[in-house]
């Protein structure tokens, strides 16, 4: 019996020296909370699953993407950007990954982020032709200008936005000023953001510029179209982002790779965390729904990570070991 309580003890003992070493391994960790609402939640979800489920002591620091991906290059800090959008600094970037000092974990938005122009799912189920941009331009008795139903409206985003300026060059390149359509400018977020809200309450045509994932997108059931033509980069760049170019051709909108960066000290100690942070990937349909929680409970990052592993056990149990998710699990 002694003998036996003995080795009890030892096996026990070394689990201790493991899962001991395991947190020591991970250690101290820094993840970026960038300022919008899909980062801030992913930031949290990370925290939890990597404190909970890791042994990591995780923290939370103010990030965004710009600096925050610069400083992890040049200072090794903070060691997790877990939405970066690798795409709006592709030199950077790549520069922090040849150089060593950056590694690509998942691609954490596993759909990519989308923008372009979009409808709601009831003008399409009423009126199944509709599929592409050019379709609309046929139809502009369905999409009536609050300031002259004898036209068509086209909604835009806020002004200084980069999307702002794409649907403009747009509008230029499908004609459809000619089709009788106007260009509104929708003046801010919230302005784009009610005047989705006022048709699809009134069940109303409406077309324009969007994005995902977001939660109005959660809210609302909306329909992205297509443009008809396959994407062309050279085109976009020499043109359709330009706000002064003249002769914009018709194109499609690529998506943004939204990726989870790691420096290279953190890749090179996580251990196991790293499985995590390269498996860990999640749809817009999934984010734009938790989103849109969130926005009606008024919930915090915090609130709204707990919400989702509480609701989607699914899901982020297939991104951990079964001895991590009853971790995770237990401390819910």
């Amino acid at each position: 019996m002694k003998k036996f309580l003995a080795t009890t003890c030892l096996a026990a003992g070394l689990l201790g020296l493991g899962s001991a070493a395991s947190a020591a391994e991970c250690g101290d960790v820094t993840i970026a909370n960038m300022n919008w609402q899909s980062a801030e939640v992913l930031a949290n979800v990370d925290k939890f699953i990597l404190t909970e489920g890791y042994g990591c002591d995780a923290e939370l620091v103010v990030g965004d993407t710009v600096p925050t991906i610069t400083s992890m290059i040049e200072k090794g800090e903070p060691d997790i950007a877990p939405e970066g959008w690798v795409d709006l600094l592709p030199d950077v970037v790549n520069r922090g990954l040849q150089e060593g000092k950056l590694v690509g974990a998942a691609v954490a938005l596993s759909d990519g982020a989308v923008q372009g122009w979009w409808v709601p799912k009831y003008i399409v189920d009423a009126n199944p032709d509709i599929k592409t941009i050019d379709d609309v331009l046929k139809h502009k008795e369905l999409f009536p200008d609050p300031e002259d139903p004898s036209k068509g409206a086209i909604f835009n985003g806020p002004q200084g936005w980069g999307g702002t300026v794409v649907t403009t060059q747009l509008y230029k390149a499908y004609g459809a000023e000619a089709a009788g359509f106007t260009l509104v400018d929708t003046g801010s977020a919230a302005g784009l953001d009610g005047s989705i809200a006022k048709a699809y309450e009134r069940k109303q045509g409406w077309v324009g510029y969007y994005w995902a994932p977001t939660a109005l997108l959660g809210k609302y059931e909306m329909v992205k179209l297509e443009h008809g033509v396959p994407g062309d980069m050279a085109e976009w760049k020499r043109c359709n982002t330009v706000a002064d170019c003249p002769d914009p051709k018709k194109n499609d909108w690529p998506k943004d790779k939204v990726q989870t960066l790691v420096t290279k000290t953190f890749a090179d100690r996580a251990g196991p965390a790293m499985e995590y942070l390269n498996t860990r990937a999640w749809t817009n349909d999934t984010v734009n729904k938790l989103m849109a929680w969130m926005t009606d409970n008024q919930a915090s990052g915090e609130e709204g990570a707990k919400h989702f592993l509480e609701e989607n056990e699914d899901l982020w149990t297939k991104w951990v070991s079964p001895e991590v998710a009853e971790k995770v699990k237990a401390a819910l």
